[in-house]
């Protein structure tokens, strides 16, 4: 039996705060904006009308835990293709999505349970 990898500092959902192209309305018009990355190299992402699934692999920039992705997806109704990466910075998540052929933005993201816990204290 194969043997599980441990587990990166950077799986686990992550909601995104913001984003280099789009204001904060637009991130969070269908759902509040997020990443995940999932225990087994696959993952999701939803901000405005975009949503992602991915395909990752961990990486190491600068000696920090990173993260880098493919993604296809949907924009609206038009089918959308890209890739990406992120690198743990303390307690945030920055990173870069690319669209094949289009846009790219750089984001800034933080745990899901973070601010729960920030205001638990």
């Amino acid at each position: 039996m194969a043997k599980r990898k441990p587990k990166s500092p950077i799986e686990g959902r992550w909601n995104i705060v913001s984003m280099t192209e789009w204001d904060e309305d637009y991130l969070h018009e269908e759902v509040p904006a997020f990443i995940e990355f999932g225990p087994k190299d696959t993952g999701e992402f939803h901000f405005g009308y975009v949503y992602g699934q991915m395909d990752y692999r961990l990486a190491e920039r600068d000696g920090k835990p990173a993260i880098e992705f493919s993604w296809e997806g949907h924009d609206e109704d038009e089918q959308v293709f890209g890739r990406g990466w992120a690198v743990l910075e303390g307690d945030y998540l920055e990173g870069t999505i690319f669209f094949h052929f289009g846009e790219d933005s750089g984001f800034t993201a933080e745990r899901a349970d973070q601010k729960s816990a920030r205001k638990r204290k």
